[in-house]
């Protein structure tokens, strides 16, 4: 039989299909790829998955990255010989996704305890946007939903202002990352007992595991977080500051940096000074801080700032957008940043592959696969033995 197209990775070798669409599911695979898994991508017929349209600007391009090191198989789940060619696959597979409504696989005769039945060793990963079980788990659910409710809409924008969105689909690509991590503790645990298990990643709760101690605070003391704008409530200084060419980001809410940041403003007396000389003084004078370093900020450009926060060793930093991310040489060395060839433009810049392994490093090994089941003879072949 032959092999896939090798590279290396840690996951050189694991089998992985993936019924996902939108993000959360194809997410998880991206991650699973990039780390060398052979991810097989089951796609409505003509369709294809509707990330396939999604993104920005004239040439959207988020599906040549969440779809990159995958195999286009065009599957009909809604009817019989299509969920047979899918149990067909799964039977060979060490790894499925899923991010339908629960329900939506036992409706379609792919039951995840039929398939495991099957096939033992299977590790099945089920991304929703509450769960599999519980009194909510039937309802629809997006990544924003997930953000309402697990918390981190209600703390993000300003206090006089509705709640605020991040620009990106942070639920979604969190449920995604802890279905990932839940899929590589599985595989530890089948390396020691030939059993596959289920994976149940809601996006609500992969929300609520970064909330850090929201919930705690209320439980200990009745203090409910609030929606602080640029700052959070007590950490100062923390904030981004005006330049005379734009903003830059300082964190300097440390003792010890601190009074590096006031030798480096030319004021060594604020670190001794005692409205700001500790860690909580600070933070009950935080506008007032902000206010006094964003005056002497205001005086200077952003690489002058730059330039005395590196000297001075305080943690700071420019606010990137994608075009300082394509022009910068950190983001080069470590190539964060790569080039994927690509058959309608040429090639295409996106992200790399993280984290970096030493010994078994990811990689990118073939583009977004950019026709609907481009791939289904090729892989009802190498999986199968058979033609389509």
């Amino acid at each position: 039989m032959t092999k896939a197209e090798g590279g290396g990775g840690a996951l050189d070798g694991i089998r992985v299909v993936e019924m996902g669409q939108l993000i959360a599911g194809p997410f998880c695979g991206q991650l699973l790829g990039d780390m060398g898994a052979e991810i097989v991508k089951l796609e409505p017929p003509v369709t294809g998955d509707q990330m396939r349209n999604w993104g920005q600007g004239d040439k959207p391009s988020w599906w040549r990255v969440i779809a990159r090191n995958k195999y286009s198989v065009a599957v009909d789940l809604r009817v019989e010989e299509g969920q047979q060619l899918a149990r067909d696959l799964i039977a060979k597979a060490d790894i499925l996704i899923e991010n339908f409504r629960p329900g939506t696989l036992e409706k379609w005769n792919l039951d995840p305890a039929e398939l495991r039945q099957a096939n033992p060793g299977l590790i099945v990963v089920r991304v929703s946007g509450y769960g599999q079980t519980g009194p909510y788990s039937a309802r629809a659910g997006f990544g924003g939903i997930g953000e309402a409710m697990g918390g981190w809409r209600g703390i993000v924008g300003y206090a006089d202002r509705p709640p605020a969105r991040m620009g990106v689909s942070i639920g979604d690509t969190l449920a995604a990352t802890y279905g990932c991590m839940g899929a590589l503790a599985a595989l530890h645990h089948r390396s020691q007992t030939g059993e596959g298990q289920i994976v149940d990643s809601a996006l609500y709760e992969a929300v609520l595991q970064v909330m850090e101690s929201t919930v705690s605070d209320y439980s200990a003391s009745g203090t409910k977080r609030q929606r602080t704008g640029s700052t959070l409530p007590g950490i100062a200084p923390s904030n981004v500051y005006p330049c005379k060419d734009g903003e830059y980001l300082i964190g300097a809410n440390q003792d010890g940096v601190f009074a590096r940041l006031a030798a480096a403003m030319g004021r060594p007396e604020l670190a001794n000074d005692e409205r700001y000389a500790t860690h909580r003084a600070r933070g009950a004078r935080q506008d007032e801080l902000d206010a006094l370093i964003g005056d002497w900020t205001a005086t200077l450009t952003i690489a002058e700032l730059e330039a005395r926060m590196v000297a001075a060793g305080v943690p700071a930093g420019r606010v990137f957008d994608a075009e300082d991310m394509l022009a910068d040489p950190h983001f080069a060395a470590r190539e964060a940043l790569v080039t994927v060839p690509d058959a309608e433009w040429g090639e295409v810049r996106m992200q790399g592959v993280f984290p970096k392994l030493s010994a078994t490093p990811g990689s990118i090994r073939r583009p977004a696969p950019l026709g609907v089941g481009q791939d289904t003879d090729d892989v009802l072949k190498r999986w199968l033995d058979r033609e389509a």
